[in-house]
């Protein structure tokens, strides 16, 4: 009987002053995800339950989220840890937990779970040397890791032989595993790759702006895309600390960069898993979440013998569960395959897996596909944007818009609560000018059954509203402090149409101004509000940063220029960089504040037209 045991590269040194009260010495200090995988692997090993671990005697080893699912399977473990706390913030920490099929439990296995780790009252370990020399902390054979880069290669076959000609590819691990995964099996294919200086593993995530190595968040990039300029690339894979997440940067024609969400990612490795003449041409089973792209539905529809379930909670763990009762049953409700007909399993939050050994999220397939894609198109004088394009050319006019409002401390957790409360007792009957044609709300057991377990409360707190070319989603995040809402405009009479990038340029627009009318329509339900400039601050900063930011940075910016109280760009951004601090603590919070300054400097344009600072803001807002 064994687990296996894995980490990510966090390190703790409180970077936001939490705990500097206690000193220089106090015990977080130093504590490290690898730390705490040594500490599992002695409390399991003092319970009688052997652990595989990488590189045991290797204070610095890693191991990715999906390579340990992929041994769960392999060493026919009982389950398996993983110490990280995925893209949150450096001193943030955490534990996931898999079962024996390589997947974290759904209700009311979670609930077992939780119920025996509550019930502990003697904790019982063995030392770590001791438990070494008895056979009780095993280190994981190479051979596995192997056998993992082998399984994708073997799947990508002869899609693409990279050239010489090729353009150079950037991926980065954003300071985290993904060299062993994503950067690997890059290699084994034989594609060039370069990782910008300084971003390899690092539980720091000092190279990453913002300190927020996260694929949703565009600026975490930044310093990646500047090194692809250098080296003449255009395009940007990234992953996050675990390794199960991918992002997609692509550089067009005019030198800049698009950054492609979750859901345009599974919408293009979908088509092209599926319906890209030129691609594998796949036939089987894709599922999503029910607030992935719907365009998904539309591209199975296109695909004979192909099934699609797009009605599952968020977590990868639902869609994981859809395999499970596949191996189980035969069957999935009406759906009649196995678990080996997986295309691809996929949801908006830049997720995917292709292989149904693998049951979370794997950014390397998803690279090996995207870089081969990439290269395709690039010899064909086209881009990633215009395959996306393309797609909604030929399937339909679908967007997606995902927001977060998020909330810290105790006060937030109330606003949370207080704004679910409200829109449970008092439907919103119009959302953006739309009139609301239904609400389902899954806490409602008549509808969706009784709760199976407490764990399955957070999970099933989400709120829909069906509009005519909307649907739009509520719920709270169940790993961060926030709401979470995601607008998904649907083809209807008054959705925008056109042809390629103008068509895209039209849908966005058209759901981004939703989407902010949304979470306005959210905030009005605690007496809150932000303006445009505001609301373009990133979604990683909370609530009331962002209204300090709209009351009282813009207020006394503009002031300030009008007063010229500062000679010098440096010294007006040096008062800046004080004044929104708190934003990013520990991070450089300027890279968060540049779309909102871009955009009220261009509004005071006419009438600080006289006051020379204002220009070189704006060109340092632009850049």
């Amino acid at each position: 009987m064994a687990v296996v045991v894995a980490n990510d590269v966090r390190v703790f040194h409180d970077i936001a002053g939490i705990y500097k009260f206690l000193g220089s010495d106090h015990p977080l200090l130093g504590v490290s995800s690898r730390s705490l995988a040594r500490l599992a692997c002695e409390v399991y090993a003092g319970n009688g339950i052997a652990t595989y671990i990488n590189e045991p005697d290797n204070d610095d080893a890693l191991m990715t989220t999906p390579m340990l699912s992929y041994l769960i399977n392999e060493l026919k473990a009982i389950g398996g840890i993983n110490l990280s706390a995925s893209h949150n913030p450096p001193d943030d920490n955490g534990v996931k937990v898999y079962d024996q099929f390589g997947s974290q439990p759904v209700a009311p296995q979670d609930q077992h779970l939780s119920d025996a780790m509550a019930a502990v009252r003697d904790v019982r370990m063995m030392d770590f040397e001791k438990a070494r020399q008895a056979g009780m902390i095993r280190g994981v054979p190479a051979e596995y890791h192997e056998k993992y880069l082998k399984t994708y290669k073997t799947m990508f076959g002869d899609l693409y032989q990279p050239q010489p000609n090729d353009p150079p590819i950037v991926y980065t691990p954003l300071c985290g595993c993904g060299l062993t995964n994503a950067g690997t099996i890059l290699t084994r294919l034989g594609f060039h790759f370069q990782v910008p200086p300084g971003q390899g593993p690092d539980g720091t995530f000092n190279a990453i702006p913002l300190k927020a190595p996260n694929p949703e968040v565009p600026q975490s990039t930044k310093p990646a895309k500047v090194f692809a300029d250098e080296i003449g690339s255009s395009i940007v894979l990234c992953s996050d600390p675990d390794a199960d997440r991918v992002g997609l940067e692509v550089k067009l024609e005019d030198g800049t960069w698009y950054h492609f969400d979750g859901d345009q990612i599974a919408a293009v490795l979908t088509y092209y898993l599926m319906l890209d003449p030129e691609g594998p041409r796949m036939r089987g089973l894709v599922i999503e979440t029910l607030v992935t792209t719907k365009l998904l539905g539309a591209i199975v529809a296109r695909a004979e013998n192909s099934w699609i379930v797009d009605d599952l909670l968020v977590g990868f763990k639902y869609l994981s569960d859809v395999l499970k009762q596949l191996d189980d049953n035969g069957h999935y409700k009406a759906i009649k395959c196995s678990s080996e007909d997986l295309v691809i399993a996929t949801e908006e939050s830049h997720g995917i897996a292709v292989i149904p050994t693998i049951r979370d999220k794997d950014s390397a397939p998803a690279c090996m596909y995207l870089a081969a894609l990439q290269q395709r198109l690039h010899h064909g004088g086209s881009t990633l944007l215009d395959y996306y394009a393309k797609i909604l050319e030929e399937v339909g006019s679908y967007d997606t818009m995902p927001r977060s409002i998020m909330m810290t401390g105790v006060d937030g957790m109330l606003k949370k609560d207080q704004i679910m409360n409200s829109i449970r007792e008092k439907p919103f009957e119009a959302i953006g000018g739309q009139r609301v044609h239904k609400v389902v709300d899954y806490w409602d057991q008549d509808m969706f059954g009784p709760f199976l377990s407490e764990t399955e409360k957070l999970p099933r707190n989400v709120v829909q509203f069906f509009l005519d070319s909307y649907v739009v989603t509520i719920r709270p995040s169940g790993t961060e402090p926030k709401l979470k809402l995601y607008c998904q405009l649907l083809p209807h009479e008054d959705t925008p149409t056109g042809k390629g990038r103008e068509l895209l340029r039209k849908l966005r627009e058209k759901t981004e101004v939703f989407a902010k009318a949304f979470y306005n329509d959210l905030l009005n339900r605690i007496e809150l509000s932000l303006d445009e400039a505001a609301l373009l601050l990133p979604d990683i900063i909370d609530l009331d940063n962002k209204i300090h930011f709209q009351e009282h940075t813009l207020i006394e910016l503009k002031q300030a220029l009008e007063a010229g109280r500062f000679n010098t760009l440096d010294s007006l951004l040096a008062w800046l960089e004080t004044e929104v601090a708190p934003m990013t603590p520990g991070a450089n919070p300027l890279p968060a504040i540049k779309a909102p300054i871009a955009y009220v400097t261009a509004q005071w344009a006419g009438k600080l037209e006289n006051v020379s600072l204002l220009t070189e803001l704006q060109s340092w807002a632009a850049q």
